[in-house]
């Protein structure tokens, strides 16, 4: 009797975890849930294989046609995954031995009983190995086209993306949305000292680098081990500089009246309360009681006290007298395409239409926070969207209804440029 070699740990996780995924969960999600569980050379392999399999998915689905001789959504959806983490493997991880790729691919259809199709998943991937040199970008005679399967995007993205900014910055922002972003973080200063957190770091062996986008931020290489012990003990919050720029934007004062409108998961709320040295009454907003309770959570850990969380629908008319805050924040849902690196599955479930039903829901979240935003006030808009439906057209179509507020800047970053999320930041003031 044949004996069944083991799946390893990674390759499992991977394999599950990009099932649910499919299914409409989210990949960091998941991965979060997952990692107390994987010893740490498991949880960065399951990492890269699931982030990797879902940044080049088109791009590896349309080797897998080549190689199989069929559509890849004839496949069962078991078949597709396993044979896209054989392939990611055999293509981008020059460490993994070919054989361990093949035969742990095939062990896993094996293992959800589709044992019918270990053939098939065995002559692809050995057919994968014999024609290593295969590009199935260089068969496509259309530009954009050509774009599209060498950087893993829908087309329809690209399009859009060319016309609102060229081809060149298009093609440019979709390769980088294909690397992996480096990790960043700000010190906590109601708990430690930017100092002391930076020699743990270093003698740790860790690379610590100032940002250049974000007062206080950092930015690191390597180092996730002991970057999750120090954020666990409430000493840094990982977060990207982007999303640290929001909050030094919006610039708290001591004494501040501010409204975090669309809040959780907090990040900017407990930076905006560590700026303004715990005092300020900042009330954190969000519709769901899950995501209050992280906001809670954190401002617990951070030891801050200044943070008010309320549940609340922004989309609804906000239960505050008019003219209520100094400060208000709406970093509002979006469509997230600035954020594709950490969060690659979002660019394979968005449509137009979603574009267009996010642009009508954050006009109307701008619309619910002015009426409480006192004289001289200011109000900050964001998102981590690259979108001009959801940025330059939301402020446009605003400030025409607003003649008492005007547009003081408004700044963009992006991740072939910066190194940053692409978040977009808009700063209106309140005429006195």
């Amino acid at each position: 009797m044949a004996i069944r070699k083991e799946i390893s740990p990674a390759r499992r996780a991977a394999f599950e975890i990009l099932r649910r995924v499919a299914d409409g969960a989210f990949s960091s999600v998941l991965l979060a849930l997952e990692e107390p569980t994987l010893k740490p050379a498991d949880r960065s392999l399951t990492h890269e294989l699931v982030l990797g399999v879902l940044r080049w998915q088109l791009w590896l689905d349309r080797v897998i046609e080549h190689f199989a001789q069929r559509r890849v959504e004839s496949l069962d959806l078991p078949v597709r995954i396993a044979l896209r983490l054989g392939l990611y493997q055999l293509r981008f991880l020059t460490r993994i031995p070919a054989a361990a790729a093949v035969n742990e691919s095939v062990s896993l259809v094996r293992r959800v009983k589709l044992s019918s199709a270990a053939a098939l998943v065995n002559a692809v991937l050995r057919r994968a190995i014999r024609e290593g040199d295969y590009d199935p970008a260089a068969e496509v005679d259309d530009p954009l086209v050509r774009v599209s399967v060498q950087t893993s995007h829908p087309l329809w993205l690209l399009e859009r993306w060319v016309k609102a900014f060229g081809l060149a910055e298009a093609e440019a922002f979709a390769r980088a949305n294909n690397q992996v972003p480096p990790m960043a973080f700000r010190v906590v200063r109601s708990r430690t000292s930017v100092d002391d957190v930076v020699s743990v770091l270093t003698d740790a062996g860790v690379s610590v680098q100032p940002s250049s986008i974000a007062r206080g931020a950092f930015r690191v290489f390597g180092g996730a081990t002991v970057l999750r012990e120090l954020s666990a003990a409430g000493q840094i919050y990982l977060q990207d500089e982007a999303s640290q720029l929001v909050a030094e934007v919006l610039d708290v004062q001591r004494g501040d009246r501010v409204l975090d409108l669309c809040a959780a998961p907090g990040g900017k709320t407990t930076l905006s309360a560590d700026h303004s040295h715990d005092d300020a009454l900042i009330v954190a907003a969000d519709r769901y009681a899950a995501r209050i309770a992280t906001i809670t959570n954190t401002a617990a850990l951070h030891r801050l006290h200044s943070i008010k969380p309320v549940l609340l629908d922004g989309l609804q008319p906000l239960p505050f007298r008019a003219a209520t805050f100094d400060r208000i924040l709406v970093d509002a849902p979006c469509s997230g395409t600035g954020t594709l690196r950490r969060n690659p599955e979002i660019r394979y479930r968005l449509s137009n239409n979603d574009i267009g039903e996010f642009s009508a829901a954050q006009k109307q979240f701008l619309a619910n926070a002015v009426e409480v935003l006192k004289p001289g006030g200011r109000l900050v808009y964001s998102t981590c969207s690259v979108e001009r439906d959801e940025n330059e057209l939301v402020i446009e179509s605003f400030l025409s209804m607003h003649p008492d507020l005007h547009l003081v800047n408004s700044t963009r970053t992006w991740p072939h440029k910066d190194g940053s999320d692409g978040f977009f930041i808009a700063t209106l003031e309140r005429q006195p």
